[in-house]
């Protein structure tokens, strides 16, 4: 019912009428649009109803990403709330840039301006482009909402029409999804990687915002390859010109912490030992699980599976530790009869290398009783195996 469809409705929530339905609405639960609608219809036209209801769903999805108190500031498009980057990483960015000396950065692709935002607050003049009429009129909304306006340009053009000479540096944030959905080759990116490359390679710095599913050969010679996972979801990767070439970096937020690879082949396998570790997504992506087993003395359970397994209990920001109590082979009857020898009511299960879901094993186990426990279904040494235990202190 709700809908932000063209300029013409995004414009007429900028008045005062328009803002008036916004606050009116920061709060409404959209199960109640219908009642909602018709309360609102009898003071105000439809079509600004609708807009302002599709707005404030807009921003009640937006929390998420950029936090209560900028979404209810902010304006947003579908694709907008969909494809802008986590404020948290938006940040990071930032600041990784401006500790590398830039003062100014073209942003291009800057959708609803949420990077361009980052940036901002960073202290970076941003000149941000779209081709959309609606996206760019979004993003201006956005600075004068969040008070940026006065280093942030908003541009609607091409972006390959762009001179990025006068900038430091240049982002590009590559459409990556279209009418069927996802797209998962870099060149069917809107523009293309290798356009986004060339572009990178003009500019004295540069950042590529890429999927983190990126083929480790499609990474240019020259680039820094970055993976960012935030709250243990890996959330992008970046291509970075102008910094490090041929690193590999794993990044995890919001910690901060950041491993760097350093070329080391791949781990032994080894017997499972008291504790195993899940290394964090950024750093599986990142081909950083050598790295991790180097620092935890430890090995890998099968050669094909990310968990590393070590007699020692070591702390890391990289890794979540599992203190196992007893390894079976793969045998459902076995495990309902120890959880239930345990009363094991509360089960946790987790899964890499088995087709088995999770769902499945606590619907055939019933986990019942007061305790706790883990239990990780995955290979060892290529045979399905069932480790239990718990997460370590």
């Amino acid at each position: 019912m709700g809908r932000v469809t063209d300029l013409a409705d995004f414009t007429a929530l900028l008045t005062p009428e328009g803002q008036t339905l916004l606050a009116a609405l920061r709060d409404y639960d959209p199960a109640q649009e219908l009642a909602v609608a018709s309360r609102l219809r009898r003071e105000h036209p439809a079509e600004l109803v609708s807009a302002a209801l599709g707005q404030a769903r807009l921003r009640q999805r937006a929390v998420a990403k950029f936090g209560a108190e900028d979404a209810y500031r902010m304006y947003f498009t579908p694709n907008g709330v969909e494809q802008s980057t986590r404020a948290t990483v938006g940040t990071y960015r930032a600041e990784r840039l401006k500790a590398l000396g830039v003062r100014s950065v073209a942003d291009l692709c800057g959708g609803i301006g949420g990077d361009a935002l980052a940036f901002a607050r960073a202290g970076i003049a941003v000149l941000a482009v779209d081709r959309d009429p609606l996206t760019a009129e979004v993003a201006r909304a956005n600075a004068e909402a969040l008070g940026l306006a006065g280093l942030i340009e908003v541009r609607c053009a091409d972006v390959t029409e762009i001179d990025t000479s006068p900038y430091d540096a240049v982002f590009v944030d590559p459409a990556r999804r279209g009418g069927r959905g996802r797209i998962f080759d870099p060149e069917a990116y809107s523009p293309p990687l290798s356009w986004a490359v060339e572009a990178a390679r003009k500019a004295p710095r540069a950042a590529l915002k890429i999927a983190p599913g990126i083929p480790h050969e499609a990474v240019p010679a020259e680039a820094e390859a970055e993976w960012i996972s935030d709250g243990g979801d890996v959330k992008e990767a970046v291509l970075w010109f102008g910094t490090s070439p041929g690193t590999r970096r794993a990044t995890l937020l919001p910690s901060g912490a950041s491993l760097t690879g350093r070329g080391l082949p791949d781990p032994a396998v080894r017997p499972v030992g008291k504790y195993l570790y899940e290394p964090d997504g950024a750093v599986i992506r990142a081909h950083l699980v050598a790295e991790v087993a180097e620092e935890l003395a430890g090995g890998l359970i099968d050669e094909t599976i990310a968990y590393v397994t070590a007699d020692a209990l070591t702390p890391t920001p990289f890794a979540t530790a599992y203190e196992i109590t007893d390894e079976l082979p793969f045998n459902l009857k076995k495990l309902k009869a120890l959880l239930r020898e345990r009363e094991v009511g509360t089960l946790t299960v987790k899964k890499r290398g088995s087709a088995v879901e999770p769902e499945e094993i606590r619907r055939r186990v019933k986990p019942k009783g007061p305790n706790a426990a883990t239990v990780i279904l995955t290979r060892v040494a290529g045979a399905p195996t069932m480790l239990i235990g718990r997460p370590a202190a």
